[in-house]
């Protein structure tokens, strides 16, 4: 397979030069579609780019900083960034030096931004200012974009050839299918997985228990005190901690979720970005980091086929630091409409919501860090409109496809190549098309 690969550049942003960088990121979108870019855009063609599943420039502006006054050690204000964002398959890094090397697209965008100046290395300059997730999610590991579109094809063929076939004994229509399918080209078989994905991953799966075995193997008496130990300080510090951060009102603003609206439901998927501030102190930071630290691990191990928890409708998923670690921002590409989005979460992960969030200055009240929270269905969702920010420019590479779709088609095109299928099989294929 071809597993997939990102990179998150941020940047900041001369402030005089804020009002013009979003009029031209304006350039990069449908006029009657807020924030979807045109793939054929002047500046950065992304239907050029055959490895790029989803990308997004946006500018991350803060609108809750107010909500730091109840916390006078923090800032006043922070800098504007400017985040350019892809998901591809592939090395992204080679992705990159390929996108940077066409003219001046790249090079216009960030000239806006602080110190590029008249920088002739735009490739060394753009990898300065990448930055590594804390944590990251894809739905089907290695399923490519060209292998998405192979089988969007073969779907709609063998639907509309369905069609015209008058048989009933599902044998007969498989045999008739595969007769009158005639591909442009053969499927492509999937590649081999690189071996230095695989050693790499190996030694991420395994890392955390090795150091455990060798913790164990070495000190046991030490290590187990101090795991006992640690755990009941960490769940005295944790309900100190909920029980006084101070509580920050999320009102609801019409308005502002008027404008973040006017960039949803354009396509059956939808984009999501959000940033905010982290509660100040050494123990919500530092808590926050191992958290995203085992939603990385689980993502990147456990949830690689399709769904995320019980979640089933995100593509990709981004968690990043900021600031040395005082401002955050999350970015996710899902199917479906915002309010079915939220409802998902609350319903069937809500607890992985206060994993992810509850550090952040506003979330709702968690108990033990679990409970409550995004159970508090309002104030949650309040939470995260206040938070949420517009994304400036959003393109997807296989649009009116849900990640439900292509996993279907998937297995539509198993069938297809399958040398023998049962009765039953060929039944329950059949139903998918």
């Amino acid at each position: 397979m071809i597993p997939q690969d990102s990179f998150i550049i941020v940047t900041k942003i001369d402030p005089v030069q804020l009002d013009k960088l979003r009029s031209l990121l304006k350039t990069m979108t449908f006029a009657d579609r807020t924030g979807m870019a045109d793939p054929d855009n002047p500046l950065v063609r992304f239907r050029d780019f055959d490895e790029i599943h989803f990308a997004r420039f946006v500018v991350l502006a803060d609108n809750t900083l107010n909500d730091r006054a109840d916390y006078p050690q923090l800032p006043s204000r922070e800098p504007f960034y400017l985040c350019f964002m892809v998901d591809c398959d592939g090395s992204a890094d080679e992705l990159l030096a390929r996108m940077a090397q066409r003219p001046d697209g790249l090079r216009t965008i960030v000239g806006h931004c602080e110190e590029f100046g008249q920088t002739t290395d735009l490739l060394g300059w753009l990898r300065a200012r990448r930055v590594k997730p804390a944590a990251s999610y894809v739905n089907w590991v290695g399923r490519s974009v060209g292998q998405v579109r192979e089988e969007a094809r073969l779907h709609d063929l063998l639907r509309a050839a369905l069609s015209e076939i008058e048989e009933s004994e599902p044998q007969k229509i498989l045999v008739r299918l595969r007769q009158s399918i005639m591909l442009p080209e053969p499927l492509k078989p999937a590649p081999p997985t690189p071996l230095s994905w695989r050693i790499r991953n190996l030694a991420h799966l395994l890392l955390p228990f090795v150091v455990a075995l060798v913790c164990l193997a070495l000190f046991p008496i030490i290590t187990i005190v101090l795991l006992g130990i640690g755990s009941v300080l960490f769940a005295v510090a944790l309900r100190r901690h909920e029980q006084t951060d101070k509580f920050v009102k999320q009102p609801y603003d019409a308005d502002w979720v008027a404008e973040l609206r006017k960039s949803e439901d354009h396509d059956v998927t939808n984009q999501y970005t959000a940033m905010g501030s982290i509660k100040p102190g050494w123990f919500r930071l530092r808590t926050e980091k191992a958290i995203l630290y085992g939603i990385n691990w689980v993502a990147r191990h456990i949830f690689t086929r399709g769904s995320l928890a019980r979640i089933g409708t995100i593509h990709f998923a981004h968690w990043v630091f900021l600031d040395q670690g005082r401002r955050a921002f999350f970015c996710s590409n899902y199917d479906g409409g915002h309010e079915a989005y939220m409802d998902d979460f609350i319903n069937k992960a809500g607890f992985g919501l206060n994993l992810s969030f509850s550090s952040g200055i506003g979330y709702p009240t968690t108990n033990w860090l679990l409970a409550r929270g995004a159970w508090l269905e309002q104030e949650f969702k309040h939470f995260q409109r206040r938070h949420q920010i517009p994304t400036d420019v959003w393109y997807k590479a296989y649009p009116g496809l849900t990640a439900h779709d292509l996993a279907r088609n998937s297995r539509i095109r198993n069938g297809f190549e399958k040398a023998a299928m049962s009765y039953d099989e060929i039944r329950r294929w059949l139903a998918e098309i």
